[in-house]
């Protein structure tokens, strides 16, 4: 009996015994909460595993919620906290603390953040339980964070890259300008306050929310509008109101306004639909974003990206801040364009205001010189925030200045003649100097073609009508003859061959020349007309200064270049021409000045050598008896670059020798510099 007795006693002890023991080690503790911390679990890690000390100093408001809260704001995400194992197992002495180094890495809104610390774990009974638990402070989130400090996010705005032309002209810059803004105090008539809305084309009421935002006080400068720094009218106008004033501030500046608008683009308040979209790229809700042109083309290479100071502001009266972590701002990329700036601005002011088109290329490199869309509008505007009354007034102008032309197709007209002839001749069914009898006005192969006329404008033309004055008279007749005489498919073939029907190899979208609506030609009056520019024949204005390239590098048209880092002459289309044929279209294009129908191009500074071109519109409503200009040309002594020019409805203007002379005003102002 007493032998049971004492088997009873013995087992009674040892499982009091184990009662009084740890139920883990703090190493397993440990484990577990830092597998709660990587996981973000903070209700966890403060119910289950702080010691009482802690949940002392601090409630839980101090730890989960602050936490979420600066995990949230900083965006911090890959947590990684890890804590340094004993090497040697040993037997923990329940009445001494359990000290381990603890490392803790994550990425921030500024940055990496990394660092070691020692955590304590103590051994304590909390209700029924007895375990270890984890002291904590502040400085387990940042090591020099303490109670009552304050984490903060400094942004350092990273500047705009500047987009400039090819000798560092200035295209898109960071400038100045003035903000507009008035002194509360100062400001208080009824009267004044309705002169400056009048003056700024807003309503009062716009005014006045300005005014009456929250931070602002009586006698602080309240921002309410903006001003190019060269639009003295409306400075002048601000600066006589009572109360209004204007103080310089950094701005973006387009200063060669509407001659390089649809280029240049501008750039604008973000929306919120794109901020949604680009939030993650660091995107705020104050920044300006590319709109249009090249500032929305190349938004990601001059956007930059702000840098981000993370900021702990100590307690106290000295308020010292310490730097956590910083990622400094990286800057947007200047990017340097073919474009000469001022060939684009001699070209803009040559074309009076009139509805069209320009491009300028080199002939040896491929580089883009001049790309005009007239008329425009001034980038300067739209960035600053363009008025309603401003908008409509070009929204609603016949000559229609948003439209960017440059971007889009028209039919050519007898400026593609050089390249017919350029493809009979190498097909060997154009003989240069054989000529053809050509009577009257009107012309038809045979009865087959119907009430279907090829018509021309000189019948005068001497016959026999040779290409040389095929050229000069422009002979429709003539052309239609060769494109029947080569073929169809030979036709076809040497247009492709030129770059129709495929997209041009450029960084701005273009619109794709065509042969036709298909992409063939279904009849032979579809090809003659064809053979002239007209039928279906769509090309933009940049593919057709291209196309004149071979003339002048016997066969090769080089791939159209925008920016200066881009490797030059790279060749788009080669063997198009032989040296020889070359030579033949040369001297016929020269003669076009000299003895045509280009008159206004036959200056007496600079010997230019091109075609000139009349489209009639059809079928469109409204487009009935109009006709376009046009006139691709070159400086036959020192052709340093082509240049292709349309003109919109010259029909009262007598034709295509109207664009020829504003053509030739560009040629004479670009020797003359």
């Amino acid at each position: 009996m007493a032998k049971k007795i004492t088997i009873i006693l013995t087992l009674a002890f040892l499982i009091l015994l184990a009662g009084c023991q740890p139920k883990t080690t703090p190493e397993e503790r440990l484990n577990a909460y830092i597998d709660h911390w990587n996981s973000s679990e903070f209700t966890k890690m403060y119910s289950d595993y702080l010691n009482k000390g802690t949940k002392e100093a601090f409630a839980s408001e101090d730890f989960v919620e602050r936490q979420q809260k600066i995990y949230e704001d900083l965006s911090i995400n890959n947590v990684e906290v890890t804590f340094t194992k004993l090497e040697d197992e040993k037997n923990w002495d329940t009445e001494k603390p359990a000290d381990f180094p603890v490392q803790v890495k994550m990425d921030t809104v500024a940055g990496p953040v990394a660092f070691e610390k020692n955590m304590t774990l103590l051994f304590e009974t909390h209700g029924e339980t007895e375990d270890w638990f984890v002291e904590w402070d502040p400085s387990f989130i940042f090591e020099q964070l303490e109670k009552g400090d304050e984490v903060r996010v400094s942004t350092t705005t990273a500047q705009r890259g500047e987009i400039l032309d090819r000798n560092k002209k200035p295209i898109a810059v960071n400038g100045t300008g003035y903000t507009i803004g008035v002194v509360p105090e100062s400001f208080t008539k009824s009267e004044d306050k309705k002169t400056l809305a009048e003056v700024l084309e807003m309503s009062v009421a716009a005014i006045d929310e300005k005014i009456n935002q929250s931070w602002v006080q009586e006698n602080q400068f309240v921002p309410i509008s903006k001003a190019a720094k060269n639009n003295t009218k409306l400075l002048e106008k601000v600066k006589s109101i009572p109360g209004v004033s204007f103080q310089e501030t950094e701005m973006r500046e387009y200063p060669y306004e509407e001659a390089l608008g649809h280029l240049s683009g501008y750039i604008g308040p973000i929306t919120a639909e794109k901020l949604e979209e680009l939030k993650d790229q660091g995107y705020t809700s104050t920044d300006s974003i590319g709109r249009r042109g090249l500032e929305q083309i190349l938004e990601e290479q001059l956007h930059g990206e702000n840098g981000r100071k993370l900021l702990i502001k100590k307690q106290g009266e000295t308020g010292e801040e310490l730097l956590i972590t910083e990622t400094p701002a990286k800057d947007g990329e200047t990017v340097i364009l073919t474009i000469d700036a001022e060939l684009q601005k001699s070209t803009y002011n040559a074309m009076e205001g009139e509805a069209g088109t320009s491009a300028a290329v080199d002939p040896k490199t491929g580089e883009t010189l001049v790309l005009v869309s007239s008329p425009a509008y001034n980038p300067n505007e739209y960035m600053l925030g363009i008025s309603k009354s401003r908008f409509k007034a070009l929204n609603e102008d016949p000559l229609n200045p948003l439209f960017n032309r440059f971007g889009a197709a028209y039919a050519p007209g007898s400026t593609i003649k050089p390249v017919t002839a350029a493809i009979g001749l190498e097909a060997g069914t154009l003989d240069p100097s054989v000529g053809l009898q050509i009577d009257g006005t009107t012309w038809q192969k045979d009865s087959s073609w119907g009430d279907y006329r090829v018509t021309r404008l000189h019948p005068e033309a001497p016959n026999p009508v040779d290409l040389n004055t095929a050229f000069v008279y422009s002979d429709n007749i003539y052309f239609a003859r060769q494109a029947l005489e080569m073929g169809n498919n030979a036709f076809v073939s040497g247009l492709k061959n030129f770059g129709f029907e495929e997209e041009i190899p450029f960084a701005l979208e273009l619109q794709t020349s065509q042969i036709s609506n298909e992409g063939t030609i279904g009849s032979e009056g579809q090809l003659a007309d064809t053979s002239f520019g007209q039928g279906q024949m769509l090309t933009n204005i940049l593919h057709l200064a291209s196309m004149y390239e071979p003339f002048l590098t016997d066969g090769t048209m080089h791939k159209p270049l925008l920016f200066m880092d881009e490797e030059k002459s790279q060749v788009w289309k080669e063997d198009l021409l032989s040296a020889e044929n070359a030579e033949v279209l040369r001297e016929g294009l020269r003669n076009v000045v000299v003895e045509g129908y280009a008159q206004s191009a036959n200056s007496k500074t600079v010997k230019i050598a091109g075609k000139t071109g009349t489209a009639e519109l059809k079928g469109k409503i409204g487009e009935d008896g109009k006709e376009n200009g046009f006139f691709v040309a070159y400086d036959s002594e020192s052709p340093d670059f082509i240049l292709a020019m349309m003109i919109e409805s010259i029909e009262d203007n007598g034709g295509s020798d109207y664009v020829a002379g504003f053509a030739a005003k560009v040629f004479e102002e670009y020797k003359a510099r």
